[in-house]
């Protein structure tokens, strides 16, 4: 199977290529590089599943970069990252190909050219097993993204966020060289499977941690989580879809293959991931709730979907750190179980986004109200895409919240303090996220897409493209799919969990062979395939005893005057805005949002043609604004701007372009190196 693994990487590189050589002047041009990476990702998918079977897989690399032994390596876990982001990246590129086909979408060369980085860099960290051809793909991946989200430069907000997203990839890269240098020095080996042999002791702790900094400022846990609502939000179309739900993942499979590599972490550590998840989680949610432009909030709902993952992690590191596997197994399980959620409901959001975004001219929400009505395939994507990110039943969202949530009940099998306070903690923010986000995603589907039909109603162009429609068509049956077949999700995730955990352990999860329980059996018993049947059955047997028994009254229409205010003569629309529907969250939240609001007489404009006819002449009424403050930008990196540019003017000084100070600027970093390099060893 190394050919198919070959023909993966070698279809994306020329899709790499088209998009340089060809242009963006023909419409076959533009879409190549995605069908192409269509094409590729079937192919990595199947090269994952045969890595699952325990097929060997092994491109050498020695005869081409000179690393020494260096292959692309496909074991289990490897496998079942394929599986999940090129399994996703599959309908995504569909919908890439169908939106690229407009010359005004895609304006320059690069765009595809940065898919194709995107992909191939995601594929390439899967499968390294040397530690140079890691992070050369780990450094490639974040050009990728600062392509991505640098494409439409004609918008300063977006060259902004351009600039924090490769800012924070740089630091991501920083410290996973560190980290992995370290272990180099320790173990003597740039592979990464000899690094299992380093010994346990304060170093190894201190590198535990660097590592999962690095990996956590990928997959967005706070504090370093500001890049991603700026950058999904600043790339165009559905490439946002590859940004959230494919290469986020290896972020992921970075954090399980350090669990993988170095076992047992430090307590504390633990402790601080599992925190820092539900912390995420919460602000993250907080955050989506509020927002008002459609891809902030599926933006910030990838924030809030880091950080319950993060906290299935921490829940798998409490295990490992306490010595008990089945906590480990049910954790690591209830992770991954989010995050394959995750990739299938954040693609095929951001891809109806796409299509309503390009049907409309716009994301702003209440610009957006009924959307649904008309655009029916971008519609319903959006609302499956909402109803499995709030966790409802008959989706993939319900079990893994589930799961996570009960493994998260199991404190009580730790006998310290300082394991069962943190988990009751964390249980407590995953419940009020699960909480806000019924709010968050009723919203989209209450009023963006079932809402009355908003003001661009007559202006609305055709759907997103057949291939966009399949796209939106295969995402949610994913969703709906992965739910009823929960058990058979267990067992795939079980095989490519082996190499952390033995699959006895997180197969215990499989109560009967279609009823799941959270590893400890006895615990409690779900079955989602059993659901997927009865609660359609339910719904249909209520509706037939209404009929029966109603005598066709339901289906009377009764009409009343729209109720606005207790007071007479208050005018306005019949219908909230997404923005008052999320007023309450505001005030409820207000200390984590920073909330501010101010009420204000605002001077009415009379004439011209911009007025709107609904409204008075003239006059003046009373103005409300309320807004919220990011705070952890606002109270952690802007306090640090100041000495940075003073660090930045000091440099410059440095830059006085004479010869021979830059060779002694040489000098001193090479001695510098060697001296490190010395003491290491």
């Amino acid at each position: 199977m190394t050919w198919v693994l070959i023909s993966g990487l070698g279809l994306l590189g020329i899709a790499l290529l088209c998009d340089l050589v060809l242009g963006v002047r023909r419409a076959w041009t533009r879409s190549l590089p995605y069908l192409l990476g269509a094409a590729a990702s079937v192919l990595l998918t199947i090269t994952g599943g045969a890595g699952l079977a325990r097929q060997s897989i092994r491109l050498s690399l020695d005869a081409f970069l000179g690393f020494g032994a260096a292959n692309l390596t496909v074991d289990r876990l490897s496998g079942l990252f394929l599986v999940i982001s090129f399994a996703v990246a599959i309908p995504v590129s569909l919908a890439c190909a169908t939106w690229a086909v407009q010359p005004y979408r895609v304006k320059a060369r690069g765009l595809g050219c940065a898919y194709a980085l995107a992909l191939g860099s995601t594929a390439v960290v899967v499968t390294a097993d040397h530690v140079f051809v890691f992070l050369f793909a780990w450094e490639s991946l974040t050009v990728a993204f600062y392509l991505l989200t640098a494409h439409e430069r004609d918008h300063s907000r977006n060259s902004a966020a351009a600039i924090v997203t490769v800012m924070m990839g740089k630091i991501s890269g920083a410290a996973l060289l560190i980290g992995f240098l370290l272990l180099a020095a320790q173990t003597r080996s740039f592979r990464l499977p000899g690094f299992s042999a380093l010994p346990h002791n304060g170093l190894r702790d201190a590198v535990y941690a660097v590592l999962v900094l690095g990996f956590a400022v990928k997959v967005g846990l706070i504090p370093v989580h500001v890049w991603m609502p700026r950058g999904y939000q600043a790339a165009p179309g559905p490439l946002r879809a590859i940004m959230a739900g494919v290469a986020v993942n290896a972020g992921f499979y970075g954090l399980w293959r350090t669990l993988d590599l170095l076992h047992q972490p430090p307590a504390w550590l633990a402790v601080v991931v599992l925190l820092l998840g539900g912390t995420t989680a919460l602000l993250g949610i907080a955050h989506a709730t509020v927002q008002t432009d459609l891809a902030e909030v599926v933006a910030y709902s990838s924030v809030e979907n880091t950080g319950l993952i993060t906290v299935g992690y921490g829940v798998a590191l409490i295990g490992t750190a306490a010595g008990i596997p089945s906590l480990a197994a049910v954790g690591l399980l209830a992770a991954t179980l989010q995050m394959i959620a995750h990739a299938i409901a954040k693609a095929l959001l951001f891809t109806a986004t796409a299509g309503i975004e390009d049907a409309t001219g716009t994301t702003e929400l209440d610009e957006l109200r009924g959307v649904g009505h008309r655009l029916r395939f971008s519609g319903t994507g959006l609302a499956l895409g909402a109803l499995t990110l709030a966790g409802l039943p008959l989706t993939a969202g319900f079990v893994s919240e589930w799961f996570l949530l009960e493994s998260l009940m199991q404190q009580f099998r730790l006998g310290s303090l300082g394991y069962t306070l943190p988990m009751a903690i964390s249980g407590a923010l995953v419940a009020l996220t699960a909480g806000f986000a019924a709010v968050a995603f009723v919203r989209i589907v209450g009023l963006t897409v079932l809402g009355p039909r908003g003001p661009y109603e007559e202006e609305l162009t055709r759907d997103t493209g057949p291939l966009g429609k399949i796209a939106i068509v295969m995402l949610s049956i994913g969703c709906l799919a992965v739910a009823a077949l929960a058990p058979l999700e267990v067992r795939f995730i079980s095989a490519g969990l082996d190499p952390l955990l033995p699959s006895a352990v997180t197969t215990s999860a499989l109560k009967e062979p279609w009823v799941l329980q959270p590893v400890f059996g006895g615990f409690s018993i779900l079955s989602p395939s059993w659901l997927a049947v009865m609660l359609p059955v339910l719904l249909v047997a209520a509706a037939l005893l209404c009929f029966l028994f109603s005598r066709r009254r339901m289906f009377v229409v009764r009409r009343v005057p729209a109720w606005r205010s207790a007071t007479g003569g208050v005018e306005g629309e019949n219908q909230y805005k997404p923005f008052a529907f999320t007023n309450p969250t505001r005030k409820v939240l207000a200390n984590v949002l920073l909330t501010r609001s101010e009420l204000r007489t605002v001077e009415r404009q009379t004439g011209g043609q911009d007025d709107d006819p609904r409204r008075d002449a003239g006059g003046a009424h009373l103005g409300y604004t309320s807004d919220v403050v990011e705070a952890v930008e606002r109270f952690l990196y802007r306090p640090l701007l100041r000495p940075l540019r003073t660090v930045a003017r000091t440099a410059r000084r440095l830059q006085n372009g004479r010869l021979d100070a830059y060779v002694a600027y040489m000098l001193i970093a090479f001695i510098a190196v060697l001296a490190v390099v010395l003491i290491l060893a």
